[in-house]
Parts: structure tokens; C-alpha cells; sequence
């Protein structure tokens, strides 16, 4: 699942992260400098130190106010866990198309598994990816006629027979960025005036998901969508890219490249923090476009989100004063309920899995 909705935001030309510099005014045959990151640069590690928490605060309150996407550095994550996390999602990748189709999604009623190139849909349209979708190692729960059926959204994963160490390394590595993703939502609310502990019981059986994702290139159609234009339907995204460019966010009316920054993870806010404080904070559109002929892109999205009954209430604050409200948009209706919001982004990206295990949620 992309997580996503169809964006509503007029696409205007495309222009690159890395115009606008500085550079075009330097003399004739001086050093060029250095291109401006196309997003901000956040250290969490700021947040430890007394001497640069209220620095580090203001400025993750004014992102998230503004564009909601930034980098994120100084996350404790090491080079070495991200090259191994990249590593063994080009090894799945490799495999002989038959070991990835054992591990269908189709064979899943928690939408759990592979999925084959131009199988997801974002905004009715094709996604020219393929990926491996993932979420916590639980036992499948007993849903009964009068339960919410999110509650198929937990459940086993499928794990290829091919590639044992695969189960190891994503289980490790959806803990270790669990562990930031909290951090980071706790120095969140505080840059806001809030209670930091405020989402602490929502969180206390976290719903996570990891996408491991392969853009294959061009697709034959000419067309570019890799993923289509979206907004994440929970609260973090923290997304770990290769050294091939592709993402792209909304910004200054456009849209603006978010190129790969070495160590760093782009990070941003889904539409439940947008509810959760009544607009204040912002869920911005974001899309990949294909990388050309036959490159291939790789990245790995991890997605941190409430336990699925969660009713997401509006966090106190004198920030509420400037609140402009939720926007509406009647093709994309929220929930509060965590549950509901995240079940409706699968059955619209995966309509197959949705027919052969829940037909009763498919919408004419």
C-alpha cells in the first residue's frame, strides 16, 4: 500500500531541489557552492543536549508546520544497519520470480506479501513498483461478524523460503526504527507545547509496516508514475533511499525533487497528525517518479502508526488558536480511528486482495 489518496494539488512543471542556489550569482570560474538540500536538515541527536533542544524544537515545529517533510540525521541508526536493510532487499529482488510469487499478497488476508509490478494502485493508476509489504510478527486475531474488520490488518507475515536472514533483518530493523519514530514523535508535540506523553497509550502496541520497494525503470507505456501523488494515512514515515533520485514533494505549489542525502532518512507527517491537531500540522503530497530505461531504485519506507483501535483525539495546546481545521476532501474521507483510515488506503491500493478475502469492503 502506498498509503496514499489521489492528490488534489495542480502539478506544475517539475523543477529540480538543486536550482535556485546560490551559485548563479558567483563570478565566472569561481567554485560553485554547494546546492541548498532540498528539504530542511534535523539533528535529533539536538535533542539530547540542554544547550540546543529549544533550537532543535523550533525548528522541527516550523517544518512540520510548513511542509511537514524533512532529514533526518543524528537518528542513532547506523551506515552499517542501512546498507545491510538495502542489501537484503536487493537480495529479494534477485530472486527467480517464482520464490517472490510464493510470498503473494494475494495468498494474505492481511494484505501481508509480494506484489508484482504494476499490481498497486495510487489514485486508480498503476504503480510501476514492485514490493514486499511487512508488519509486526503477530498471530493472525479471531475476527468475528460483529468486529471492525481493520482488525485483519494484523496478522502473520510471508517470509521466502529462499532467504531466511530476510525475516531477521526487517523484524530488527522495524524495532530499531520504531525506537526513533517514538523519539521523534515525542520532541514533536514538546516543539508544540503539548504533553509529550500524549500519544504514549496509543502507542503502546504500535501498528508498524515496512515496504521493501523496487522501482524496475521505465515502464513500457512511457508512463512515469512510480508511485502516483499521495499523503501517508498514519502518523511517521521514515523512508531510507539508495543512491538513485526519484522522490518527489510538494512544495511552493509544485512539485520539487527530495534527492538521496548519505545517512540520512526523509521523514514525514501522515494525515493522522494532520487530524490530530485540527489541521495545525501538515500531510504534504509526495510521488516517485520512474527512474529511466532500465535503472533500478530501491528504498525502504517504515511506517509508525498507533495500535489499530485507536481513536486519535485532538492534543491539547495553546497552538490550537492558529488551527485552521481539517480540509475535506469527500474522494479521501478521514477517520480518527486509526483502524478504519489505514484499512481504507489498503483496499483502494490493493483491490485483488480485497475481493478475494473481503469482498464486502469493495465499494462500487
Amino acid at each position: 500500500m502506498t498509503s496514499a489518496h489521489p492528490t488534489s494539488t495542480t502539478e506544475k512543471s517539475l523543477s529540480s531541489a538543486s536550482s535556485a542556489s546560490s551559485a548563479s550569482s558567483a563570478p565566472t570560474g569561481a567554485p560553485s557552492a554547494p546546492a541548498a538540500p532540498a528539504l530542511p536538515v534535523l539533528d535529533l541527536s539536538g535533542a539530547d543536549d540542554p544547550a540546543t533542544r529549544d533550537a532543535f524544537r523550533e525548528q522541527l515545529h516550523a517544518v512540520a508546520r510548513e511542509t511537514g517533510f524533512l532529514y533526518l540525521t543524528g537518528h542513532g541508526i547506523s551506515p552499517a544497519e542501512m546498507t545491510r536493510i538495502l542489501d537484503v532487499t536487493r537480495a529479494f529482488f534477485a530472486l527467480p520470480e517464482a520464490d517472490r510469487l510464493a510470498v503473494s499478497n494475494l495468498n494474505s488476508p492481511h494484505f501481508r506479501g509480494y506484489t508484482r509490478i504494476g499490481h498497486e494502485l495510487t489514485g486508480g493508476a498503476s504503480d510501476w513498483r514492485d514490493q514486499l509489504d511487512v508488519g509486526a510478527e503477530r498471530p493472525a486475531p479471531a475476527v468475528g461478524p460483529g468486529d471492525p474488520a481493520y482488525l485483519w490488518l494484523e496478522g502473520p507475515n510471508q517470509w521466502p523460503e529462499a532467504l531466511p536472514e530476510l525475516r531477521t533483518v526487517v523484524l530488527e530493523w522495524q524495532r530499531r526504527l520504531a525506537a526513533v519514530a517514538h523519539r521523534l514523535l515525542k520532541e514533536l508535540l514538546a516543539s508544540i507545547g503539548a504533553p509529550q506523553d500524549f500519544f504514549d497509550e496509543a502507542f503502546d502496541r504500535p501498528h508498524l509496516h515496512t515496504k521493501l520497494i523496487r522501482y524496475p525503470g521505465s515502464a513500457p507505456s512511457g508512463a512515469d508514475q512510480g508511485v502516483g501523488a499521495h499523503k501517508d494515512y498514519g502518523f511517521l514515515t521514515l523512508l531510507l533511499q539508495d543512491s538513485v533520485g526519484g522522490l518527489q514533494v510538494v512544495k511552493d505549489g509544485g512539485f520539487v525533487d527530495v534527492p538521496p542525502m548519505p545517512g540520512a532518512f526523509v521523514v514525514n507527517l501522515g494525515e493522522l497528525l494532520e487530524i490530530a491537531t485540527e489541521g495545525y500540522l501538515t500531510a504534504t503530497d509526495h510521488r516517485v517518479v520512474s527512474p529511466p530505461g532500465a535503472v533500478e531504485r530501491f528504498s525502504v519506507p517504515f511506517f509508525y502508526n498507533p495500535r489499530l483501535d485507536a481513536v486519535i483525539d485532538t492534543v491539547p495546546g495553546a497552538y490550537l488558536e492558529d488551527a485552521p481545521g481539517v480540509a475535506h476532501d469527500a474522494s479521501n474521507p478521514l477517520h480518527a480511528e486509526y483502524g478504519r483510515n489505514e484499512l481504507k488506503g489498503w483496499v483502494r491500493a490493493h483491490p485483488a486482495v480485497a475481493r478475494r478475502w473481503h469482498p464486502e469492503l469493495i465499494v462500487p
